[in-house]
């Protein structure tokens, strides 16, 4: 599994958001799609939410990535 470190600069992203700062997806339409579809786990647990508030500490996995945030 691929691991990612994000650095928080403020007190959350959103969900969608994060997906595309990683590069993990295209564009915010694309990244609706996959979380709508529930490809996308936070601390482990399937996230449908595309604006859920992710903040430091938590872990987010969409495939064989994983995204820690710092």
């Amino acid at each position: 599994m691929q691991t990612i470190d994000f650095e928080l600069d403020r007190d959350y992203v959103e969900l969608k958001q994060l997906l595309k700062l990683t590069d993990l997806v295209g564009s915010g339409g694309e990244a609706k799609v996959i979380i709508g579809e529930g490809h996308v786990r936070v601390d482990g647990v399937v996230e449908l939410r595309k604006a859920c508030k992710i903040r430091a500490g938590q872990r987010v996995e969409l495939g064989e990535v994983c995204i820690r945030v710092r």
